[in-house]
């Protein structure tokens, strides 16, 4: 079904409906693509507030587990491509685990997010003023609940120039809205979605290079990385790159119950 149309918040193209499909179980809402770059957006989501009453969704079961498979990927890609010594935030940080994970395996990782609350990281929020020059954005889980993908990607790069970052893409086409789980329908908070043709897009507009694993994986930089390299590195990162990394850097857990301790005084 094709209907009216609206522009496409990646490109600019005029983007087309083509389904429409009720979320949070209630709200008739329309879906559009565009036909350039392939990306799918709803309509204007005015249920955003109900969607995100609770933050956390709680259909989320794999949080635990993607935090700990993103600490592996993560950890090797800075260990072998960025400046391991550097700093690191972590955009959309949500409760916190990421970062402190990641600062367990020995990386000096910063937590930001506007509309979550920190439980594990707390005393290691970004702040700009006080951090010297950010090596890479992390943005886990995050591209699918941008309403302006294209503003958001412009607030990571005024923090870092490279982004790491997850999201399913589809790799052409309009995926099924019948058997593509993760439209996500029931919670209502992914709204936005790419095609590997539309992450290139966005890593083009910015002059940048667009690195994938194919499947949930990227990396956006300005740094010139072997494709095939990088994906090799993912997967060696599934045995072993973390403790060898933290063997290396040496783990902040202990060191970082002095800065947590000072935080709470000064609090």
């Amino acid at each position: 079904m094709r209907g009216r149309a609206l522009d496409c918040k990646v490109c600019g193209i005029t983007a087309s409906q083509i389904f429409r499909r009720k979320v949070l179980h209630k709200y008739e809402v329309q879906f559009y693509q565009c036909p350039s770059c392939e990306f799918i957006q709803t309509e204007e989501p005015f249920w955003l507030n109900e969607a995100y009453e609770h933050p956390l969704n709680r259909e989320d079961t794999g949080i635990v587990k993607r935090n700990i498979l993103f600490t592996k990927r993560t950890s090797a890609v800075i260990f072998f491509f960025l400046n391991r010594k550097g700093v690191f935030v972590d955009y959309g940080g949500g409760s916190g685990l990421f970062v402190r994970l990641m600062r367990d395996c020995g990386f000096d990782f910063y937590w930001n997010d506007p509309y979550a609350e920190n439980v594990f990281a707390r005393g290691f929020e970004f702040n700009a003023s006080q951090k010297s020059e950010v090596e890479v954005v992390t943005a886990f889980e995050c591209f699918e609940h941008f309403t302006d993908p294209i503003r958001e990607m412009e607030r990571m790069l005024s923090i870092s120039q490279s982004v790491l970052f997850s999201t399913v893409p589809f790799v052409s086409g309009t995926p099924n809205p019948d058997t593509w789980e993760y439209y996500s329908f029931s919670h209502g908070q992914h709204i936005s979605f790419y095609s590997l043709k539309t992450l290139r897009y966005i890593a083009d507009k910015f002059k940048m290079h667009f690195y994938t694993n194919g499947k949930s994986f990227h990396f956006i930089t300005p740094a010139i990385v072997s494709h095939r390299i990088f994906n090799i590195v993912l997967w060696l990162s599934v045995i072993g790159i973390p403790s060898i990394a933290t063997s290396w850097m040496g783990s902040k857990t202990k060191q970082d119950v002095f800065i947590a301790e000072k935080d709470r005084y000064r609090t």
